[in-house]
């Protein structure tokens, strides 16, 4: 095997391009961002409204199908756990495609994937063809590492966080839309038919992305050896200059071990093994739940029949967890590359993108409960009343999207993260002291959507620029594993509480319990004390990041 380049001090001094330390002097022209790139940002962004729409058009209906489909709030969670599972299984593998065979053809194939699960879940009649149709529906997650990859390669690099920023933005439009046209929906036609207006715009988007974008795949060579030395050269000045993002393995194969973008090759059992390992601990834990809240009243046998099954998950998920990073340390090609994963630089910021989303889909399983108890558990609103509570937390995401992205643009993302944290910690803390009238929810969740469009933003683009160009894919794809684990882990603990912690009312002459006080103050306190820990990320990141001087980021 070929060694890399021996031209060590030319390399100290001219680190490659996409990681040279900026020094531009003062007469340089300002960068201008090309209009193709635009274009570009527009089709994808477009492609965030609809996800996100998607996404929350659902949310209003969470009680209405708790109802409809005569289950638990444990297992009402797993409607959006399902379709997060998929997700953080399919991303990694879609990043490593993307790598392989092109942005394009697999953002294509995902967008079909997607457009069938949307139609399929509107044909729902019981939660576990929901489940399905929404385990379908999750693999159109994998698309967002791809569309932040394509930005990436479309966008100069002093004005990448504007094309994320932007991304985000639409992603909160796309949550506003899902609100309000949603829950009018829900209210007039009933929840199914949210998920027929979505078939026609996936389909036409479809026909755009084949028609109108056009990628550069490659900065790739015309052979794979020139490929592979390519790459040895700039990941070995990227190692020297930043320690360790891409350490040799035990083997020493260094070249073997670095070559994603060539490999053929997907790492199936480290995906299986990743699916069973999420799968059992959510189930468990939606088992803890209802074993709790039928412990009062239930057999021992079942009570016991119930604890076997938690131990059995609980162990299968310890298992197939350990078999995962066995296997993803031994494989020349894995699915999650933990030296890049543990990189000091990029893991505080996929910790902070955790937090985001643990905190955004919490709020997504909680709020609308809250907001349709009965009184004096809830407001007692319907589909519609519930929209004017959310919409503050959606509107606020959506201006401060594009708003972050050039704050960033110009301050650097230190200093916003940190910002971002803080503010998030105060939304949490604010809905935890300040909850018993809709304007106080509604007033404390825009506190938090301020607070986590800074950190989402920021984090995104730490990562954006801290990675090499050539594991963009692979990079980002771990980091929506975590984006991705976190918004599953939130609704999960977020109806353990609320199962667990009930209160019964007399309604028409009939007792019926809902989630009590007691419950969303466990919500909200959590998220508060998780929120806290992100500070400490956020602060440690700047650290490090000042220290490795990496260039637009402090």
């Amino acid at each position: 095997m070929e060694k890399p380049h021996d031209k060590n001090s030319d390399d100290d001094e001219n680190p490659p391009s996409n990681i040279r330390t900026s020094s531009s002097s003062s007469s340089a022209p300002p960068v201008k961002i090309p209009s193709h790139a635009w274009k570009v940002l527009a089709i994808l962004s477009c492609i965030a409204t609809m996800v996100m729409y998607a996404e929350t058009m659902l949310i209003p209906a969470i009680p209405d199908l708790i109802a409809d489909f005569h289950v638990s709030y444990s297992m009402s969670s797993w409607i959006l756990t399902a379709y997060l599972v998929a997700g953080a299984v399919m991303t990694p593998i879609a990043g490593k495609l993307s790598d392989i065979y092109g942005k394009k053809k697999i953002l294509l194939f995902i967008m079909i994937i997607y457009a069938a699960g949307v139609s399929t879940a509107g044909f729902a009649t019981n939660i576990y063809f929901m489940l399905f149709a929404r385990a379908v529906q999750g693999i159109g997650m994998a698309m967002f590492p791809i569309a932040f990859s394509i930005v990436r390669d479309e966008f100069p690099r002093e004005k990448m966080s504007i094309g994320t920023g932007v991304i985000a933005s639409m992603f909160a439009s796309g949550g506003v839309l899902g609100l309000v046209v949603g829950g009018t929906i829900i209210q007039y036609y009933g929840w199914q038919i949210t998920f027929f207006t979505i078939i026609p715009i996936a389909l036409l988007l479809i026909i755009i992305i084949w028609r109108f974008i056009h990628v550069n795949e490659g900065q790739q060579y015309h052979n794979y050896e020139q490929q592979e030395q390519e790459q040895q050269r700039q990941l070995q000045n990227y190692r020297i200059e930043n320690n360790e993002l891409t350490k040799p393995r035990a083997n020493n194969n260094y070249n073997n071990s670095i070559n994603y973008a060539t490999r053929n090759g997907i790492e199936i059992k480290g995906a299986i093994t990743l699916a069973v390992t999420l799968t059992s601990f959510l189930i468990a834990l939606t088992y803890i739940e209802t074993t709790s809240d039928g412990d009062s009243g239930g057999s021992s046998t079942s009570s016991s029949s119930s604890s076997i099954q938690i131990v059995g998950f609980i162990t299968a998920g310890v298992i197939s967890l350990i078999i995962f990073v066995i296997i993803e340390r031994r494989t020349k090609d894995p699915l999650v590359d933990f030296s890049v994963l543990f990189n000091r630089a990029l893991l505080p910021a996929n910790l902070i993108l955790f937090v985001f989303g643990l905190s955004m889909f919490t709020v997504f399983q909680t709020i609308p409960i809250l907001a349709r108890n009965p009184p004096p558990l809830g407001f007692g609103e319907d589909a519609i009343g519930y929209i004017s509570i959310q919409i503050p937390f959606q509107l606020i995401l959506l201006v401060f999207g594009p708003t972050s992205g050039f704050i960033i643009s110009k301050l650097g993302s230190l200093k916003p993260i940190i910002a971002g944290t803080i503010i998030t910690t105060a939304g949490f803390l604010s809905l935890l002291l300040l909850h018993s009238t809709e304007f106080y929810v509604s007033a404390s969740l825009a506190i938090l959507s301020t607070g986590l469009s800074l950190s989402n933003v920021g984090a995104t683009n730490v990562i954006l620029l801290s990675t090499p160009r050539q594991f963009t894919g692979i990079s980002l794809g771990m980091s929506m594993i975590m984006r991705i684990l976190g918004s599953s882990i939130g609704p999960a603990f977020a109806a353990a509480y609320m199962q667990m912690n009930q209160s019964p009312i007399n309604i028409n002459g009939v007792m019926r319990s809902f989630p009590s006080a007691l419950s969303f103050d466990m919500i909200f306190l959590t998220c508060a004390i998780i929120a806290f820990t992100s500070i400490a990320l956020a602060i440690a990141l700047r650290r490090i990041v000042t220290k490795m001087s990496i260039p637009n980021l402090s």
